[in-house]
């Protein structure tokens, strides 16, 4: 194609592709998409370390309460996550997605694990959801550790703390109406009445 050509197809002066082409005029990126597209091309960002695609932001991806995406270069989480609105912010409503401003506390976030993108929504995303199964796997772990404990302790006989070793000598607590007393020799002095 002709400079012309390709100028009334991007639909840009014949000027503006005369001047890219001979490298003394930049081209805004919109117009290069363009002027790839013409050419049956597309334009793409690729990883520097892996030259791997960097896909674009899905539309899929979580929205703030006024149904916008989040910004690109934030990585959201959890309303419920480390949230910050605790007792000394009662008036503040947590949200369900939120994200750290404070670039250290998501650079230390981003140690864990990067994500490749915002969040999408899924079921079980919702905040008395989530809870509900932080109260599900809390109390799953406690019937685990009774269950462990249990099987440790199978076959053992514990003593009972409230097991009367008197002699026959004391008491018995069948008569409650007699002023019961310990033997002498007796050394479990349990209470009789």
């Amino acid at each position: 194609m002709s400079q012309r050509q390709v100028a009334e197809a991007c639909g840009l002066a014949a000027t503006v592709v005369a001047k890219a082409e001979a490298r003394t005029r930049d081209l805004p990126t919109q117009v290069v998409s363009r002027l790839a597209a013409v050419a049956g091309l597309r334009l793409a960002l690729l990883d520097s370390a892996t030259g791997d695609e960097v896909q674009p932001m899905t539309d899929d991806a979580v929205r703030d309460s006024g149904d916008r995406l989040f910004p690109a270069h934030l990585d959201t989480r959890h309303g419920d996550d480390d949230w910050w609105g605790t007792e000394h912010r009662p008036r503040t409503r947590q949200p369900r997605y939120t994200y750290d401003v404070d670039r250290r506390l998501r650079d230390r976030r981003r140690q864990d694990a990067t994500p490749e993108d915002h969040h999408v929504p899924a079921p079980g995303d919702s905040l008395p959801e989530r809870a509900a199964a932080r109260r599900q796997e809390r109390w799953r772990r406690v019937a685990e550790e009774r269950e462990r404990w249990f099987l440790a302790t199978a076959g053992q006989v514990r003593p009972d703390p409230f097991t009367c070793t008197c002699p026959p000598g004391c008491d018995e607590v069948a008569h409650p109406d007699d002023d019961l007393a310990h033997a002498e020799e007796c050394a479990c002095r349990c209470d009789l009445d």
